[in-house]
C-alpha cells in the first residue's frame, strides 16, 4: 500500500538532478530547447540570478542559452556534504554555497546553485520560487575528481547500503517513531520505473535514479526528528550512524545515474 512518504519521496526528486539530466539531454541533441524549462521547474516558479549578460533576476528559459555552447559532459551533478567535496572545483565561493545547500551544477566556467524562497501571498498561502545563483568558476580551476563512482559501481554501493540499513532501522524499531518510513522502505523495494530522466539515458542509469531520486526523500524524512519527541538523544544518534553510509551511497548514486554517458 502507498504512503504519504512514499509518494512525496517518488514526486520530488532533487533540483540539480533535473536541471543536469535535462541540460545534457538539450545539449546532446535529444529533446528540444523549448521543453527543458518546463521540465526543469515542473509547477515551480524558477528564476536565475547573475546570469552573464543580465542585470537582474531572469526567467529560467531566458537564462538557458548561455550554455548553448557547452558539451553535455560539461554539465554535471555535484551532491556535495561537509568532508566529502568530489566533484568541486576546488575551494572559492562556489564550493562553500555549494557544500552549503548540499546540492550544485557545474557547468563549464559556471556554477549554478538552487535557493529556494519562501513567500506568503495576501490571503496568507505559503509558496515557494526557486531562486538559481550563478558564480563564475577560475579559469584554472581543477577538473572534477576522479575517484567518483560509475554507475555500475553506485547501483552496487547503493543496493549493498540499502540491505544494511534497512536491518539497522529494524532494529532500532523505526517504526515506532516513523510509522511512515515503513512503506517507504518497501517503495524502494518495488521501484516502478518512474523516472524524469530525458531520452538518452540507459536503462541502468534510469533504474539508478528512480530508486535514488525515491530513496532521497526518505532519507530527508529519517533525519528529521519525530514528531512529539519520540526519540531521545541517543537513539537519534543511533539513527543518523545508520544512515550516514546510505546517505553517502545515495548521492553517489544520484550523481552517476545523471552524469552518466549520453545516447542516441
Amino acid at each position: 500500500m502507498s504512503t504519504p512518504a512514499a509518494g512525496a519521496a517518488i514526486l520530488t526528486p532533487r533540483r540539480s538532478s533535473r536541471f543536469v539530466a535535462w541540460v545534457r539531454a538539450w545539449r546532446a541533441g535529444l529533446v528540444p530547447f523549448d521543453e527543458v524549462p518546463d521540465a526543469v521547474a515542473g509547477n515551480e516558479e524558477h528564476l536565475v540570478a547573475d546570469s552573464p549578460g543580465t542585470w537582474t533576476d531572469v526567467p529560467l528559459r531566458e537564462a538557458l542559452p548561455a550554455l548553448a555552447k557547452l558539451s553535455p559532459d560539461e554539465i554535471r551533478l555535484v551532491l556535495p556534504a561537509p568532508g566529502d567535496p568530489r566533484g568541486l572545483p576546488g575551494p572559492g565561493d562556489f564550493a562553500g554555497a555549494a557544500l552549503l545547500a548540499g546540492e550544485a551544477v557545474v557547468a563549464g566556467g559556471l556554477g549554478l546553485i538552487p535557493q529556494v524562497r519562501e513567500h506568503i501571498s495576501g490571503s496568507g498561502d505559503i509558496f515557494e520560487t526557486v531562486l538559481w545563483r550563478v558564480y563564475p568558476l577560475p579559469a584554472d580551476a581543477p577538473a572534477a575528481s576522479l575517484t567518483l563512482p560509475g554507475a555500475a559501481e553506485a547501483e552496487a554501493e547503493l543496493a549493498a547500503a540499502l540491505a544494511d540499513t534497512t536491518a539497522a532501522l529494524t532494529r532500532l524499531d523505526v517504526a515506532q517513531w516513523r510509522p511512515e518510513l515503513a512503506g517507504a522502505l518497501a517503495a524502494l523495494r518495488r521501484p516502478d520505473g518512474t523516472t524524469d530522466l530525458p531520452p538518452g539515458f540507459d536503462p541502468r542509469a534510469r533504474r539508478l535514479f528512480a530508486r535514488a531520486a525515491v530513496l532521497d526523500r526518505v532519507l530527508a524524512l529519517a533525519g528529521h526528528a519525530a514528531p512529539g519527541g519520540a526519540i531521545n538523544n541517543y537513539e537519534a544518534q543511533q539513527r543518523d550512524a545508520a544512515l550516514r553510509p546510505l546517505t553517502t551511497a545515495c548521492r553517489q548514486a544520484l550523481v552517476a545515474a545523471c552524469n552518466a554517458p549520453l545516447r542516441p
